[in-house]
């Protein structure tokens, strides 16, 4: 599975938000000196009533295009993709403090709309994943609300393509049980708690998001075991990673520390266990760090992590993300021709082809399911078979 943030706008595509997740803001232009992505989507495949012109250049002059998340068109493309190169589905990120403006909610239920319909099209399978990044106390009622309302208005959980776990709807809940160090939350852990039983009495298998320290209770984890009791009473634990190892070879060794006991705490008792890989990571224009700060190297980096995850014993994987490039993480068809024309700087895929991600993220979803065997060294679509239909396993 893979992370579908979904969260791109334009002006001119129906959702009034403006340049939501390219620009420095709403009313701000999409051009050199507002710009918070570091990579830049290829746009060679997408038809002109996809295509949205920006305040940048390619170096001959002629102005760049991207994408929206609004666009029916383009999501439902996305999961044309995934089924391509063979990735089970996504999670549709749902961030929960937007849910308190309508403009926002508006175009949230555009984008799971159309995930939805993308998913059914391609044989795929999605789940709504909540984000509490940025809740206020007590604004996990928000999550219950929306739920009842995606239940009654959307009928979500009678969709063939919604993701079940155990014969129940999936539902994801990402950000409990993390500390203040990297970013407050006020939310309490008591109030997840009660969040987690509302969806059991519900009829949902329940994920939760949670830090790289869940299991030990230190490093980015609250101190207290009742993080613990909590997860003793959910259907998957889904550590967060980005960030928490920088180099290749720091990941054989997070995979020993974290990975390998993970799994074995959760077999010990109730839960399933689904890490997170990332192919690298940038917060240049975002943030003003270095330019791919954490290294792809030529797709071996993440394939590194999908090695190691899958001789730590785990089943299911989860990859960040499907199309984030604000943070350099996507995995979707970037280009390796950004606009410099007039002062842009962007991250490439290193001359790889624009779809190289896809490609392996299939290939380790084949070796997940014992296909084909595993593999040291980033495969090249010489010499290897290209993606069979891929069958669910997590359904």
């Amino acid at each position: 599975m893979t992370g579908y943030q979904g969260w791109f706008n334009t002006p001119g595509d129906g959702a009034g938000l403006g340049w939501t997740h390219w620009g420095r803001g709403k009313g701000k232009p999409f051009a050199p000196g507002s710009v918070t992505v570091d990579l830049w989507p290829d746009m060679s495949e997408l038809d002109d009533d996809e295509k949205y012109e920006t305040g940048f250049t390619h170096k001959n002059g002629e102005p760049a295009y991207v994408f929206s998340s609004h666009n029916k068109k383009t999501v439902i493309r996305h999961f044309e993709w995934m089924r391509d190169y063979g990735i089970d589905g996504a999670f549709v990120q749902r961030f929960a403090h937007g849910l308190r403006r309508e403009e926002s909610k508006h175009h949230k239920n555009v984008v799971l709309s159309n995930a939805r319909e993308g998913a059914n099209r391609a044989g795929r399978s999605y789940a709504v994943m909540y984000d509490l990044t940025g809740l206020p106390k007590g604004g996990t009622e928000l999550v219950k609300q929306d739920w009842k309302e995606l239940k009654k208005k959307m009928r979500i959980t009678k969709d063939p393509a919604y993701q079940s776990h155990n014969g129940k709807p999936l539902v994801a809940v990402w950000g409990i049980g993390f500390n203040d160090k990297i970013k407050p939350r006020k939310y309490t852990l008591e109030e997840c708690s009660d969040l987690v039983r509302f969806l059991k009495r519900n009829g949902c298998s329940v994920m939760l998001g949670v830090p790289t320290g869940w299991r030990t209770l230190d490093r980015d984890a609250v101190s207290t075991k009742d993080l613990h009791a909590l997860l003793e009473k959910v259907d998957v634990v889904s550590p967060w990673t980005p960030g928490r190892y920088k180099r290749l070879d720091q990941v054989a060794g997070h995979a020993e520390k974290y990975w390998a006991p993970d799994v074995d705490w959760c077999e010990e008792r109730k839960p399933d266990f689904l890490p997170v890989v990332f192919p690298g990571f940038s917060w240049h224009n975002m943030k003003g760090t270095e330019l791919g700060a954490i290294p792809r190297l030529k797709g071996q980096f993440f394939w590194e992590q999908l090695m190691q995850a899958k001789q730590s014993g785990v089943k299911m994987i989860y990859v960040a993300m499907f199309d984030e490039v604000d943070e350099g993480t996507a995995i979707f068809k970037c280009t390796n021709e950004p606009p410099t024309g007039n002062g842009g700087k962007f991250l490439t895929y290193e001359g790889l082809p624009s779809d190289y991600y896809l490609y392996l993220t299939g290939q380790a979803g084949r070796i997940l399911r014992d296909e084909i065997p595993v593999c040291k060294m980033a495969p090249v679509r010489d010499g290897i078979d290209t993606p069979g239909e891929p069958k669910a396993s997590a359904r």
